[in-house]
């Protein structure tokens, strides 16, 4: 399995994953109040899990290729907003090439903001850093989204698996 396969693929169908769960909230009756709800009172509201899920692949894009990425800043205002936001991440990933990526084993410094640094190779950044920050966000929009009472369940959190299905439910 390639670098690609591990980073970028995974990224990039679970950006449609975020895309299907922000599709069923539009249609919930509590619209883009969902923006503001949240698990706990000291965690980060569905917009900004929204936004960080559609930041984190292109914060690594730099580490694992040449490319460059500008972070959102400013969480969306509305469902169809986040949406756009993860649309545009999505084409950004679908233009990324395996050839243009790092070596596994290249070395990748990651500085974090309270002045903490990690050295890794850029297998164990994608692996030990990068996707579990990702999913973090993204499970917990999904558990805030679930909490607020939308209609979802596992199929909703794991679409990409449908391709695989060779028999259906009982």
């Amino acid at each position: 399995m390639t670098l690609h396969d591990q980073s970028i693929a995974v990224y990039r169908s679970r950006i449609d994953t975020m895309i299907g769960l922000l599709t069923k909230a539009e249609v919930h009756s509590k619209g883009d109040a969902l923006l503001e709800a949240r698990l706990a009172d000291d965690m980060h509201p569905f917009a900004n899990q929204a936004r960080f899920v559609a930041n984190l692949p292109g914060e690594a894009l730099p580490r694992l290729t040449n490319r460059s990425f500008t972070s959102l800043d400013e969480n969306a205002s509305t469902l169809a907003e986040a949406k756009d936001a993860l649309s545009k991440t999505a084409a950004l990933l679908d233009s990324v090439t395996p050839d243009e990526l790092v070596a596994p084993d290249a070395k990748i410094v990651l500085d974090l903001p309270n002045g903490m640094e990690f050295t890794m190779a850029a297998e164990q950044y994608v692996r030990d850093w990068s996707l579990p920050n990702f999913y973090f966000h993204l499970t917990t929009a999904y558990a805030i989204l679930r909490s607020e009472g939308l209609d979802i369940g596992k199929i909703d959190f794991m679409p990409h698996m449908m391709p695989y299905m060779t028999k259906g439910p009982s």
